[in-house]
């Protein structure tokens, strides 16, 4: 299809004559109309978030000066069009001699309708459907030479399990990858628009920066580094989110379709914005397909690669876990006073650390009792006896059980997977324990905060619990004064490890799981042992 004059002139849109700026504000104005008729969660779980117009004007100058290289005319392809905020920009970017043809598509009928009624006078054929089960184009000239788009972000728990099994099989027929099933619906599109891009066509994304650093984006890193040419990556500073309801961080991804060359560098940017990045820096390509986390590399001075695999991290010395889930953290936790006045006897109550945000303390004095030295002490429900004997002889404990099956709390996920629903799971204390969720404070504050715990307190699945394996176990009995020198050097963890092996969220927003934690260096750990035990290895 000839757009003919997409970017000149006035056309006519039912009883209007428009020209393409004022298109541009309708386009808005429908935009925010389509969004208010949404709450925040149905747009989250439909992955529609609207492309900033500033953010879709840079990627547009970025398209034009790529497409200053070229002889071709553009073919473009938008698999999720929403309203037109990319075709828009471009439109505006990009003369007119320049297109050959457009085709946007679009799931959601509201989005389409409007989509077709703005840009078609512009020259956009738009197709209502789902991008990932329409059949990709059979000849080269039939394909889009120019893909930029911000697909859906569908976290896979929305996707389920018979849509995760086509789209999975999809990328397997297609390309002969295998995709974790954690994988959102954006790598699913990305990898499957793969066979509508042509030969040495150009494809632009708009997603979360979390396919770089998680290992679900395995599948995705790998394609962009051994299946195409990988051009730019750019990442947003994490403090600058780019979509006002959604807590994402965002990059975007610039590639070609074509084979990587053995020297092909990659350029990776990092802040302000993609054509005047804050820092700039390159990679061999296939360097980067070795890294296992890409964020690093521009929002962090330590690279992945500098490290040295085989160096001693805190797996080594530290068995780490997630605190224990409960199902119903407002039911099975009471604060000490409140479970003695309904009655419940302390042989079902263990001792629990209150949630991160209202713990003060870095290190926990115990009581005689066990329980923590703290203002407030709390208790976690718990016990292994038949509901027919807690009747029988613990009434006032049987009354509260009652009352927690009339909430339900007896048929949520996890109590109902239980032997008996108000049985938790079997763990001990842990003597060290790290925060799981912080903030990047610029210098002037810990994300994660570390605490030592001396009580018999347990903790939920806020916190990361540390346990010492049998190497370290044996020199904290040896030594006891090494439990301050163990839990110094964790307090002073260099930042920049913490947060590089932590995956990122948008204003500054940081995640840390087991693995994530355990990966990060230890050597000054292990100076701090030898002496005490000797070290394990091999035969030399």
């Amino acid at each position: 299809m000839d757009l003919g004059t997409p970017n000149r002139g006035h056309v006519a849109i039912g009883a209007l004559t428009v020209d393409l700026t004022e298109t541009e504000e309708i386009r808005l104005t429908e935009q925010n109309r389509l969004d208010e008729m949404s709450t925040a969660a149905e747009r989250n779980a439909l992955g529609q978030f609207a492309t900033p117009p500033q953010l879709a004007r840079d990627i547009a100058q970025f398209v034009a000066s790529l497409w200053g290289q070229r002889e071709d005319r553009i073919r473009f392809l938008e698999p999720a069009v929403g309203s037109g905020s990319f075709y828009s920009a471009l439109l505006q970017t990009i003369p007119k001699h320049r297109w050959n043809s457009a085709l946007g598509i679009e799931i959601d009928p509201k989005f389409a309708n409007i989509a077709r009624k703005l840009w078609r006078p512009f020259g956009l054929e738009v197709q209502e459907a789902d991008f990932t089960r329409l059949v990709p184009p059979e000849s080269d000239k039939e394909r889009a030479n120019l893909i930029v788009t911000n697909p859906p972000y569908v976290r896979h728990h929305h996707l389920d399990r018979e849509t995760k099994v086509w789209l999975k099989a999809q990328v397997k027929l297609r390309l002969g990858l295998d995709i974790s099933g954690l994988a959102g619906l954006y790598c699913y599109y990305l990898l499957l628009s793969d066979a509508w891009l042509a030969s040495e066509g150009i494809s632009i994304w708009l997603i979360p920066t979390e396919f770089m650093e998680v290992n679900y984006g395995a599948t995705l890193r790998r394609y962009l580094t051994e299946r195409v040419t990988l051009l730019h990556v750019h990442v947003f500073d994490r403090n600058d989110v780019q979509f006002d309801d959604a807590l994402v961080s965002s990059a975007i991804v610039v590639f070609q379709k074509k084979q990587p060359q053995p020297n092909h560098e990659v350029t990776l940017s990092f802040g302000n914005s993609l054509t005047a990045p804050k820092v700039t820096t390159k990679i061999l390509a296939g360097k980067l397909g070795k890294i296992r986390k890409w964020t690093s590399l521009v929002t962090s001075s330590k690279t992945s690669d500098d490290k040295n695999i085989d160096q001693i991290t805190l797996s080594s010395l530290f068995i780490i876990k997630r605190g224990l889930a409960t199902g119903a953290n407002d039911f099975f936790i009471l604060h000490r006073s409140e479970a003695k006045a309904k009655g419940i006897p302390e042989k079902f109550l263990k001792p629990v650390l209150p949630s991160p945000r209202y713990m003060r303390e870095t290190v926990i004095e115990a009581q005689p009792d066990g329980y923590p030295v703290l203002p407030d002490q709390y208790c976690l429900i718990d016990s292994d006896l038949p509901e027919d004997v807690i009747k029988r002889e613990y009434p006032d404990f049987w009354a509260y059980l009652e009352q927690g099956k009339a909430m339900g709390v007896h048929k949520g996920y996890l109590a109902s997977k239980r032997k008996r629903w108000y049985q938790q799971e079997n763990r001990e204390p842990a003597p060290f324990l790290c925060t799981y969720l912080g903030r990047d404070k610029g210098g002037k504050g810990k994300p994660f905060r570390f605490i030592w715990n001396k009580s018999r307190a347990l903790a939920t699945n806020t916190y990361l619990l540390l346990y010492p394996t049998e190497l370290l176990a044996e020199a904290l009995k040896k030594e006891e004064s090494l439990y301050a020198v163990i839990f110094g050097l964790l307090q002073n963890i260099d930042v920049a490890d913490l947060l590089g092996e932590g995956r990122m969220y948008g204003g500054g927003l940081y995640k840390l799981e087991p693995s994530e934690l355990g990966r990060v260096p230890a050597t000054k750990f292990l100076e701090a042992i030898n002496g005490v035990v000797e070290p394990r290895g091999g035969k030399g």
